[in-house]
């Protein structure tokens, strides 16, 4: 009798490994790198005559208290600007706190941002031709560039939305995040920038070197909600009510970045 009750435990235990054993291993797809600058991109932050600020958005260290607010709300909570003002708020406990109970309405804040995609488009805005004519040339011409004038380089929401300052700071953070680029809602490439790189014109022909501006479309989520600061006895903790969401998209352009393209050809484009 023990001898089959052993067997039947042996075979129970074969059949619990058969499925484990013909499973397929699970594929692991690799990410490609979306971001990687490509060889066309070049970086002129040396070259650009016109010196743009850095763009630094670090992400804003809440006190402990803040940090205790944030962690006590269902929602979360990542507004630079909501962040700043908790911390500059300081709130005394007192002994005689037994039965105290207050509600500070905050005001309606974004909350946070989620991004959903965020897609880098390296001739976002073109920014200058430079053009010879080597028609009647007898050797090959070489081409460098050299920006002909100073150009503005502007991004921005694809919508209309409330608090849009502080929605775009949350989009900016998350895209820099993601991204690694030095981004920024504007920035300018100065007149008289240049470039090294040569590019050779054939004999018989017209060069075309066009210089695009980079940008990234960052997609995502938006999510608001009215804030209350709830004061019960010694505790202090945040209650969110009317909690929406609502899809947002931008443009924000890389900064001190510049795409080229090059082009040779017997007639004029």
């Amino acid at each position: 009798m023990k001898k089959n009750i052993s067997l039947l435990i042996t075979l129970l235990l074969m059949l619990t490994f058969i499925p484990s054993a013909f499973a397929q291993k699970p594929v692991v797809k690799k990410e490609s790198v979306k971001y990687q600058v490509p060889p066309s991109v070049r970086n002129i932050t040396k070259e650009n005559t016109y010196p743009n600020s850095t763009q630094d958005l670090p992400l804003l260290k809440p006190s402990e208290l803040t940090k205790k607010l944030i962690n006590s709300s269902k929602e979360k909570i990542e507004n630079p600007d909501l962040i700043r003002m908790l911390n500059e708020s300081s709130i005394n406990s007192t002994p005689f706190a037994l039965g105290y109970r207050a509600i500070i309405y905050l005001g309606q804040w974004p909350l946070n941002y989620e991004s959903s995609e965020t897609s880098p488009n390296w001739e976002y805005q073109k920014i200058n031709t430079n053009y010879f004519d080597n028609r009647g040339g007898k050797v090959p011409y070489q081409i460098k560039y050299v920006q002909e004038a100073q150009k503005i380089i502007r991004g921005g929401l694809t919508s209309k939305i409330a608090n849009a300052e502080d929605v775009k700071k949350m989009m900016l953070l998350k895209a820099m995040e993601k991204t690694r680029l030095p981004l920024s809602f504007e920035t300018i490439i100065g007149a008289g920038t240049k470039n090294d790189h040569v590019y050779n014109i054939p004999v018989n022909r017209l060069g075309y070197l066009y210089a695009y501006a980079p940008g990234v479309n960052e997609k995502g989520k938006v999510t608001y909600g009215e804030v209350y600061l709830m004061l019960k006895g010694s505790k202090k903790f945040i209650v969110i009510k009317n909690v929406t969401s609502q899809g947002i998209g931008a443009w924000i352009p890389v900064q001190d970045y510049v795409s080229f393209g090059f082009a040779a050809s017997e007639r004029p484009r």
